[in-house]
């Protein structure tokens, strides 16, 4: 592929102690950060970025990203960090005392110099409000149910004022556990898209907190004086100038911004898409390193209440496609061992040390090989090594964020396959369909933009002869039909043609 050959060339001092899951996909996908922390990275870097006049523009070059995420300890201290607001609301006692008491607790409240929380006194008319108002937004925040710590829990973005970026267990300096710089990623791709403007302009009213009432009732919970301790983040690196993922990811948000959805309701399925596109970008380029000469799909199984060839069939692709990646870094790997660079220092005098020095301006590795001293130990250590790192994080991508996204399930069965949830349907129906679309013609639709297969055109499309049987993936479309019927996101018409219904394009027209 031509892309492949207009690959970027590292950062100067990258952080990685390797360059290879990094050269293929970029400065980093990271398993452990779901889809919803992405997009909450992704808001903090949009955010800061329009603030400067630049948003979705590299303004000096590629992978030249620098921003500044915001902390909002009090903020984080009073909603995650808190844990006797409740028990003092409830004390029989004067306001005052009640604020005297919870304020003297505040006193010890993390990662502030010298915490002051008296301004909330002005804001609200009594304690019990203010402890009511703190449930509330608590109740509706993401991570707040999971045991991670509190610098690692997160405002629902309702605004620029609820964004903030994750924190180390002590609230001093940032950390990469939950916003591994995927949202990064993200916000790359769409700089590089080429619907970036419009995008620019569509996601500016979701974001900028001038029609949330619920942003002004968080910026409230915030002094006005707040000081901003973070600091720039940069070293951002995507190792392509163009991808087709990058323009289909930037159409489909487009596509949900333009719908008539009511307040932050688009939300959801930005997040599935962001992940649906983020998984076909990794298993795209794998491919294309692999030169994978099958078709690129996921089967969909509808799910059936007993076993079929589809789940069959499904279950298959889902693995050889969750081994797509590992695949991949062993083809860049050999690409490397194979070149006149390697070879020709594997035939000089000093073949190991020129070896050496070849992999660390390469992919940054050697230096600390204390192995065999010959140029082949040496690459075989290379690759056990890469593939190790590879399993730890990357390699899950496609499983995590499938399982995350509603694609990937083990729903009636014990293996993992593509089986999509209703709401990851209804997330493609309002990308897909404008108004109303013939139920075949949607079908078509979505295996062309995104290589989903629910019924037996498609299959007869992307599957070997052998393996392919109309009847079951007749029966699977069937399903799939009742299924959207039952959603109300699909009516049989007296003509005997099934329409796929978007309810929001129904109402806008």
């Amino acid at each position: 592929m031509t892309y492949l050959h207009e690959r970027l060339p590292p950062l100067d001092n990258p952080d990685p102690s390797m360059w290879v899951d990094e050269a293929i996909w970029g400065h980093r996908f990271h398993d452990e950060q779901t889809p919803w922390l992405v997009f909450l990275e992704f808001l903090n870097i949009f955010v800061h970025e329009s603030s400067k006049g630049r948003a979705f523009r590299e303004v000096d070059g590629f992978n030249t990203l620098k921003y500044r995420p915001a902390r909002r300890l009090e903020l984080r201290n009073i909603l995650f960090n808190n844990p006797k607001l409740a028990e003092t609301s409830a004390l029989p006692t004067s306001e005052d005392h009640k604020w005297d008491q919870w304020l003297a607790l505040m006193r010890s409240a993390q990662g502030l110099v010298d915490p002051k929380f008296s301004y909330l006194r002005e804001h609200y008319q009594s304690f019990e409000d203010f402890a009511d108002l703190v449930s509330i937004i608590q109740s509706t925040s993401l991570e707040v149910d999971t045991n991670k710590r509190w610098t690692s829990k997160f405002v629902f973005p309702y605004g620029p004022d609820c964004l903030y970026e994750d924190l180390n267990k002590d609230a001093s300096t940032n950390d990469r556990n939950f916003f591994g710089r995927t949202g990064e990623l993200l916000y790359l791709m769409l700089c590089r898209s080429s619907a970036r403007e419009a995008l620019a302009k569509a996601l500016n009213p979701m974001v900028n907190g001038e029609r949330s009432k619920w942003n002004k009732i968080v910026q409230c919970l915030q002094p006005t004086d707040a000081e901003d301790r973070g600091s720039d983040l940069a070293k951002s690196f995507l190792p392509y100038p163009k991808h087709q993922s990058y323009d289909l990811l930037s159409e489909d948000w487009l596509g949900i911004l333009s719908l008539d959805m009511p307040g932050f309701d688009s939300f959801p399925h930005l997040v599935n898409l962001a992940g649906l596109h983020l998984v076909k970008y990794q298993l795209t380029v794998a491919r294309d390193i692999i030169s994978s000469s099958m078709p690129y799909c996921m089967v969909c199984e509808v799910v059936a209440p007993k076993k079929t060839l589809v789940r069959e069939v499904s279950c298959d692709i889902y693995q050889a496609n969750n081994l797509l990646s590992a695949q991949a870094v062993m083809a860049y790997i050999d690409n490397i061992e194979l070149s006149p660079e390697w070879q020709a220092a594997k035939g000089q005098p000093g073949a190991f040390a020129k070896c050496r020095d070849f992999l660390e301006r390469q992919v940054l590795w050697g230096a600390d090989y204390d192995g065999t001293t010959d140029p082949d130990s040496l690459m075989v250590e290379f690759k056990t090594a890469a593939k190790r790192r590879h399993h730890q994080h990357i390699a899950n991508i496609h499983r995590n964020y499938g399982r995350l996204i509603g694609l990937v399930s083990k729903r009636g069965t014990n293996k993992l396959r593509y089986a999509p949830s209703d709401e990851f349907l209804k997330t493609l129906i309002l990308v897909a369909v404008n108004r109303r679309m013939e139920f075949g013609l949607f079908l078509s639709r979505v295996f062309e933009r995104y290589g989903l297969v629910f019924g037996e055109k498609e299959a007869q499309l992307v599957l070997p002869q052998g393996e392919f049987e109309m009847k079951p993936f007749q029966a699977n479309a069937k399903r799939l039909e009742q299924r959207l019927a039952s959603l109300g996101l699909l009516k049989r018409l007296s003509d005997g043609c099934a329409y796929v219904l978007n309810p929001y394009s129904q109402r806008s027209k």
